[in-house]
């Protein structure tokens, strides 16, 4: 049994971090029940990862008898996650004083990506906007070149789910002292610009260039701190940063003290690194991971996500695993006297609906009562 086991999260259904967080949670044990619409969604599919683990309840929440259903649930719950826009929950009667009142330990985590407050709270965005305002994106690609996306990787996932289950974690602690609940406000937006601490740090000691990216020590400008591609048209990874490590990636490649000595030299960054090209170029990846893989040059091969399953250290670490026939993360972090686990792939909408209502109190002649109504089915 992972470390959550024993406690419930009850998960308003959405999009990308909320969803995230909630497959965090059930990985760690926790029971999460996800709530899903009466209309105009489709069933769960079998490859939406985030739902693996997760129990599925369909409830009209546009019927009195779905609002009055899912108030009765939160008597139940430890934590309650609201992915909508802010003021959402609220105009259902499902908002944080209405479930407070209900369960005055729960928590009411909401997730949105400019937060609760503030003049842009009601704002349509996604990932991309969110961390625009951080400095994050600015700070990404190359020199003399447009800003690049990271993926939904920084403002969805790392500063959105995973900042949702931090704040959830931690009032969960609180209220098991206190006794009271309280809302988290995890916005997007802050998490991004929490994961841009170091560089704020940098900036200040003067070593970062914050109006200038592809010029810094991590942004790609370093020669001894990025990708280059190979002879058969792969990428290596090279982070070299330490004065150890860098002396090892010159013995290892072939470099000159002449031509590759000063490291810490931004002037000769662009020679250096057009000088570096040339000799990656000279053997294929596989060639470069026979001579410099597990070795202190901080190297490692650029693999697409769909190669990266079969890399050894993840295959030795189980980094990944099959749910359903669709190969995804394991549940992480590892835990050594409870570890988690994925308990089943996605239910499809509704499939339990019943059984979590009878096991929260609902009695038969209810469920009919509410099935009738169009309350839940």
């Amino acid at each position: 049994m992972g470390p959550l086991n024993g406690y419930t999260v009850i998960e308003l259904a959405g999009i990308g971090p909320a969803p995230m967080g909630g497959m965090v949670l059930a990985d760690m044990g926790a029971e999460v029940i996800r709530i899903d619409r009466a209309s105009g969604g489709s069933p769960l599919m079998m490859k939406d990862v985030s739902a693996r683990g997760k129990k599925s309840v369909v409830l009209n929440l546009k019927d009195p008898g779905g609002i009055e259903t899912l108030l009765r649930m939160v008597e139940n719950a430890d934590v309650l996650i609201d992915p909508y826009r802010p003021g959402v929950c609220e105009k259902l009667g499902i908002g944080p004083e209405a479930c407070l009142a209900r369960n005055p330990k729960l928590v009411f985590a909401r997730m949105t990506g400019w937060g609760q407050d503030g003049p842009l709270a009601h704002a349509a965005g996604h990932d991309i906007n969110y961390i625009s305002i951080t400095g994050a994106l600015f700070a990404m690609g190359r020199k003399d070149d447009k800003p690049v996306p990271p993926l939904n990787l920084v403002g969805d996932m790392g500063g959105g789910g995973m900042l949702l289950v931090n704040g959830v974690l931690a009032a969960l602690l609180e209220a098991a002292n206190s006794g009271k609940g309280q809302v988290v406000d995890a916005a997007m937006v802050d998490g991004a610009a929490q994961l841009m601490w170091m560089f704020h740090g940098l900036q200040a000691a003067g070593v970062w260039d914050a109006g200038q990216r592809g010029s810094n020590l991590l942004d790609g400008a370093a020669h001894f701190y990025d990708t280059y591609e190979c002879a058969d048209g792969e990428y290596i990874s090279i982070g070299s940063i330490e004065p150890q490590f860098y002396a090892l990636l010159k013995e290892l490649a072939g470099l000159s003290e002449e031509d590759f000595g000063n490291q810490n030299a931004p002037a000769q960054w662009p020679r250096m690194k057009e000088q570096l090209t040339a000799v990656f170029k000279q053997k294929t990846q596989a060639q470069w991971c026979e001579i410099m893989e597990g070795t202190d040059v901080c190297f490692a091969p650029v693999l697409n996500f769909m190669d990266a399953p079969q890399h050894p250290a993840n295959v030795a670490r189980d980094t990944y695993i099959e749910v359903d026939g669709v190969t995804q993360p394991a549940p992480a972090p590892r835990f050594s006297r409870t570890p988690s686990k994925v308990a089943h792939g996605a239910h499809d909408a509704g499939q339990d609906t019943v059984d979590v209502l009878k096991a929260m109190g609902f009695g038969e002649e209810e469920l009919t009562g509410l099935r009738q109504s169009g309350a839940i089915s």
